[in-house]
C-alpha cells in the first residue's frame, strides 16, 4: 500500500484538520464529533440539511457543505457509517428553528444510525427531523450493504437541488417533497476498472485482471452485476446507459446528466466517456438540459466511473442553476 498518510488510525481526523485549514472562509469543524459545518451556520429560520456517511468518497459529503448545499456533514471512518451521536451533534448544530432534513444514502448502517439520531433529536431537543433515503443504483436489487438499491450519484444532484431550495427559504415539508421527487426520478449505474485500497486493510478490496472490468459496482467495492472483458469507451457507454433507460423512461423531459469519476480515472477519460454517453442518449431520444462531469462521489483511488440521469422539471433546473459555494461545487457566486 502506497498512500500519503501518517497513520492508518488518524486518516479521517487529519484529513478534517487539513480541510479546515484549506477552507477557513467557508467551513468550521467539530473535531470531537467529526462534523463538517457551514461557517455561517446555523442560519436562523432556514431548514438545516445534514448528510454524511463513511469517509473515502470525497468531496462527498464534507466538500458539499456551504451556501446552497449542506449545512453539515458527518464523517464516519473510511467506508464506515457515522454513529448516532455524531449525527445528533450535527442536527443540533444546524437547527435554525425551522427543522432539519437528513439526506441518507441507502446503506444499512447509515439508515439505522440516522434514524436513531432523528429520534434522539426529537426526544431530547424537540427538533423536527425529516429524512429522505437515496436509492438510485439500478445495478442490483440488494447488495452486501443494503436492503434495496444502493444510494449513489443521485445524492450529489439531490443535495444541490434541495440545498438551493433550502437557501431560498422553502419549509421542511416542501424540501422533503422535492427531495423525494428527485430521488424517485434519478437512476445510476457504475463500473470499475480497478479496486481501491482501504488504509486500515492495507490491500486491494478485490482483484481485477488487467483485461477485466466489473459492471454495476458500488462505491465500496461491492460486487456488481457481472465481470466482463475490458471494453472500449463506446461499448462501456452502452453498458451504462442501457440499464438506466430500461429502468425509467427519460424521454419527454429535460435530463441532468452526471458522469462521475470514481477517484482514479482522469478527467480526460471522463470527458471522453461523456461524449460517448451523449451520443447514446441522443440516439435514444433523451434531451440533456444540464451536465456535470468530474469526481464528486468517489471510492478512494478506484478507477472507473458512474452515470446518473435525473429526469428534471423546470423547478429542479432552476434550483440546479442557483448559486452554490462549497469546496466541492461552486458556481454563480
Amino acid at each position: 500500500m502506497k498512500k500519503l498518510i501518517n497513520s492508518v488510525d488518524n486518516v479521517v481526523s487529519e484529513a478534517l484538520l487539513g480541510m479546515e485549514a484549506a477552507h477557513p472562509d467557508r467551513l468550521r469543524i467539530d473535531h470531537a464529533n467529526r462534523v463538517v459545518l457551514r461557517k455561517d451556520g446555523p442560519v436562523s429560520g432556514k431548514v438545516g440539511l445534514v448528510s454524511g456517511g463513511g469517509s473515502g468518497h470525497e468531496p462527498m459529503h464534507g466538500g458539499f457543505v456551504g451556501m446552497g448545499m449542506l449545512d453539515a456533514a458527518c464523517a464516519g471512518e473510511v467506508f464506515t457509517s457515522p454513529v448516532p451521536d455524531q449525527i445528533m451533534a450535527a442536527t443540533h448544530a444546524v437547527d435554525g428553528g425551522a427543522g432539519v432534513l437528513h439526506i441518507v444514502k441507502n446503506y444499512t448502517g447509515d439508515v439505522m444510525n440516522f434514524e436513531m439520531a432523528a429520534e434522539m433529536a426529537a426526544a431530547e431537543r424537540g427538533i423536527r427531523v425529516e429524512a429522505v433515503v437515496v436509492d438510485d443504483d439500478v445495478a442490483v436489487t440488494d447488495s452486501l450493504y443494503t436492503a434495496g438499491r444502493r444510494g449513489v450519484g443521485t445524492t450529489v444532484l439531490l443535495e444541490k437541488i434541495v440545498g438551493a431550495a433550502a437557501e431560498a427559504g422553502r419549509d421542511l415539508d416542501a424540501l422533503t417533497e422535492i427531495a423525494t421527487r428527485v430521488n424517485g426520478q434519478g437512476r445510476s449505474m457504475g463500473l470499475a476498472l480497478t479496486s481501491c485500497t482501504v488504509p486500515a486493510a492495507g490491500k486491494p478490496t478485490f482483484e481485477l485482471a488487467d483485461d477485466e472490468m466489473e459492471l454495476g459496482i458500488g462505491i465500496h467495492g461491492e460486487p456488481g452485476r457481472e465481470r466482463l472483458p475490458m471494453a472500449s469507451a463506446a461499448q462501456a457507454a452502452q453498458m451504462l446507459v442501457e440499464p438506466v433507460l430500461a429502468d425509467l423512461d427519460f424521454t419527454g423531459s429535460p435530463v441532468i446528466c452526471f458522469v462521475n469519476g470514481m477517484g482514479g480515472t482522469p478527467l480526460l477519460e471522463q470527458y471522453l466517456m461523456y461524449g460517448e454517453i451523449a451520443k447514446v442518449l441522443q440516439a435514444k431520444g433523451v434531451t440533456v438540459a444540464r451536465s456535470l462531469v468530474g469526481s464528486y462521489i468517489t471510492s478512494l483511488e478506484m478507477a472507473g466511473l458512474s452515470l446518473t440521469l435525473l429526469k428534471a422539471d423546470e423547478d429542479m433546473l432552476t434550483l440546479w442553476d442557483a448559486p452554490v459555494n462549497t469546496p466541492g461545487l461552486r458556481w454563480g457566486c
